[in-house]
């Protein structure tokens, strides 16, 4: 189950740098959705979507595309932190992204947060960065690390 941080709004960012914030629900990673990301990007290496020929490669079945997990995030950061009271949010990017370890098929992913930076912008906005790790059940080694730019307009 989440663990949710709930904020007032996009101020309440300020003055917490360092904090943890919340983790997601653990999502499963199903060769559905990997043969789907596969599609959606043209990246069809066989270590991501032939499972047979996987059975016999370094890690004994088919891996989430790095960029699928970093693409997770998405779904991962309301989950960690609910922010209310704004009017609009922006993806801004990310300042640091790191793969750590493979995701196999059929592994459970979740997101942890940790507030790692908060600025105010000259247009009136909050931008925060969040590092999101993204864990596997079972695994002391993460999949990715990211830090996550978001700005809040109040």
């Amino acid at each position: 189950m989440a663990e949710t941080t709930k904020l007032a709004g996009p101020r309440d960012f300020i003055g917490r740098e360092g904090t943890a914030l919340g983790t997601s629900d653990w999502l499963l990673v199903e060769q559905g959705r990997i043969d789907l990301f596969a599609d959606a990007t043209n990246d069809h290496q066989w270590i991501h979507v032939d499972a047979e020929k996987a059975k016999t490669g370094p890690f004994g079945a088919t891996i989430a595309h790095g960029y699928l997990t970093l693409s997770l995030i998405s779904g991962f950061l309301p989950q960690i932190v609910d922010v209310g009271q704004f009017k609009m949010g922006v993806n801004i990017g990310c300042d640091k992204i790191r793969f750590l370890n493979p995701v196999t098929v059929g592994s459970r992913i979740r997101g942890k947060g940790e507030l790692a930076k908060v600025q105010e912008t000259p247009d009136g906005g909050i931008q925060v960065t969040i590092r999101v790790t993204v864990e596997i059940d079972g695994s002391d080694k993460p999949a990715c690390v990211a830090d996550t730019v978001s700005r809040f307009y109040p």
